[in-house]
């Protein structure tokens, strides 16, 4: 749901917070098998993360992958850490290693940026980083809060579209301008006097009017490497749309291009798919699917036959 300063203020870089939701997710199961072998979507980065693991940890690589289900790559919903946690977890209980999942996360070396994804794997609920420093190996998580169970968030997809991520990502944040001291102080005092309390106290509309504003600072600092306060109009469009009915904490989440939103309830969430999906505003690119918070960290279950089933969540960041 953004950073909270790009540009290091005061000597610690980015900060973020973000939400883990619950529907969308990374699912994989690994056995011992005579070969590695990877079944089922994304296969070549799973490969790539099980032979960097495998190799981190001194562990056998002669394992069986079978990925149930992923989160879509480069939507801004966190895919890369999510999956790469959900095999180092996996392969940790498999050989009964021990390893914490910060330790994990360093072997991959996730969280160089934002900590929203090794904090919602951890914990769930609504994250807030302490960014990083010199000696920082993952983000600290600061804060940890429940979501209401009952809201719903509102994610709006184009199907045709990738946000920017790997050597695009590095280069968009290489030419951007310092991001100012003012901006970054403004953005802290919403989430800590606005939208933390508000979270705590249930009032979806202040929490709403918080995440909104640090929304639109961000994607206004964003804008030249995206071209745009949203990566994609027709997305940022539909968001624009359903805000003007009712819901709240309007936003792109990462690089785009997936924007979401979110309302207090299931029947309220429902009306307005049903709306948007009939309108001209809901291009036939775009698809809006409704998520309902994660207010739990991952899952990793051990089966008697030498089985690792993980799961990873997805979360808006």
């Amino acid at each position: 749901m953004g950073f909270l300063d790009p540009s290091a203020s005061l000597n610690r870089k980015f900060g973020s917070v973000g939400v883990a939701l619950k529907e969308i997710a990374t699912e994989i199961t690994v056995r011992r098998a005579p070969v590695l072998s990877v079944t089922g979507p994304q296969s070549s980065r799973v490969r790539k993360y099980v032979e960097q693991l495998t190799a981190a940890l001194a562990v056998p690589g002669n394992l069986h992958v079978e990925v149930e289900r992923a989160i879509p790559e480069h939507v801004g919903l966190g895919s890369g850490t999510q999956m790469a946690l959900a095999v180092g977890c996996a392969l940790n209980h498999l050989f009964d290693l021990g390893f914490s999942v910060r330790e994990i996360a360093g072997f991959t070396e996730r969280g160089a940026r934002s900590g929203i994804g090794i904090g919602t794997f951890e914990k769930g609920g609504l994250i807030v980083d302490g960014g990083r420093s010199s000696s920082t190996r993952t983000p600290p998580t600061i804060a940890r809060i429940d979501i209401p169970a009952r809201w719903r968030f509102i994610l709006v997809f184009d199907e045709g579209e990738k946000g920017l991520n790997g050597s695009g990502e590095l280069q968009a944040f290489r030419k951007l301008p310092p991001f100012p001291e003012s901006r970054a102080a403004r953005i802290c005092h919403l989430l800590l006097m606005k939208g933390l309390p508000a979270l705590v106290e249930e009032d979806i509309d202040a929490f709403g009017d918080a995440i909104t504003e640090i929304q639109q600072s961000i994607g206004d600092y964003f804008a030249p490497a995206q071209g745009g306060r949203f990566m994609n109009s027709e997305v940022e469009n539909a968001v624009a749309w359903l805000g003007e009915r009712g819901a709240v904490a309007m936003g792109q989440s990462s690089w785009g291009p997936t924007g979401f939103c979110l309302v207090d309830s299931e029947d309220r969430a429902r009306s307005l798919v049903r709306e948007i999906t009939s309108l001209a505003v809901c291009s036939s690119g775009l698809r809006v699917e409704i998520t309902s918070p994660e207010n739990d960290g991952e899952d990793c279950r051990w089966h008697a036959f030498y089985e690792a089933r993980s799961v990873g969540l997805g979360q808006p960041v």
